[in-house]
């Protein structure tokens, strides 16, 4: 008979079990015995794997405590905002507040403004002559991210959104973004304040941004809002126009 599993080098058993499936490690060979319980559970075979994944480059950390979440984590960041830029509508957006003509989707530069940095983004929400807002909540445990994850490692939660005005018209525009617990009481809060940008202004999109941290066991939701409103009071679609909102948590 050839030589058993147990007896080869650590270091070779760490390269065959880094190309099995992440979930397939903690699910079923980390309790095979002792010996694999604990690679699985150490580092060195999480690092392998996010260096032949393109995970331990420029965005890791050499001192991450625990290179299992940030495998996973990495693995999993995606914007958890739905319907960011308008292509579908007002979907998955819910409390919204039509002040004036209400919510409006137009298609990239519109009149009076600019083009946006990136060319995936095609279209912006823009707001009116009264306060306009809309939120979405986003469920952390039905995106996968479970609760020991949340409680323990308190990965980051970022938070971006982009807003510009039109080049003839002053509007302002808020942002406020809260994690929640299970019974939606508030943990942590960001508020912006409230941006005004003057008429005849260059019309430029900029970009805001909050990272949530160290924020506490029982986080459990997110709660994204923005809004904002033209202050000239023209009927019509004068106010600011947002777009390319995102919510990542990142190791």
């Amino acid at each position: 008979p050839g030589p058993r599993m147990e007896s080869l080098p650590e270091a070779v058993l760490i390269r065959i079990l880094a190309s099995i499936p992440a979930v397939d490690l903690v699910l079923a060979c980390r309790l095979v015995c002792c010996q694999w319980k604990n690679l699985v559970d150490g580092a060195a075979l999480w690092i392998l794997k996010c260096q032949q994944e393109g995970l331990a480059g420029a965005e890791s950390q050499e001192n991450a405590e625990n290179w299992q979440n940030f495998y996973f984590l990495s693995k999993k960041r995606k914007n958890l905002i739905k319907n960011p830029c308008g292509e579908e509508d007002l979907q998955h957006w819910g409390e919204v507040e039509n002040g004036g003509d209400g919510w409006k989707i137009e298609e990239l530069p519109g009149d009076f403004g600019k083009e946006f940095p990136s060319e995936e983004v095609h279209k912006y929400f823009v707001t009116s002559y009264e306060w306009c807002r809309k939120a979405q909540v986003i469920d952390l445990r039905a995106e996968g991210y479970w609760e020991e994850l949340m409680d323990t490692t308190q990965p980051k939660v970022v938070v971006k959104d982009w807003y510009a005005g039109r080049s003839d018209a002053g509007c302002l525009y808020e942002l406020c973004v809260k994690l929640l617990s299970e019974n939606e009481d508030v943990l942590a809060e960001y508020r912006s304040e409230t941006v005004a940008i003057p008429q005849d202004n260059d019309a430029d999109w900029t970009e805001i941004s909050h990272t949530f941290s160290n924020y506490g066991p029982g986080v459990r939701f997110v709660r994204f809002e923005h809004g904002g409103q033209d202050t000239l009071f023209w009927k019509g679609w004068y106010g600011v126009r947002v777009t390319n909102s995102s919510v990542t948590v990142e190791p």
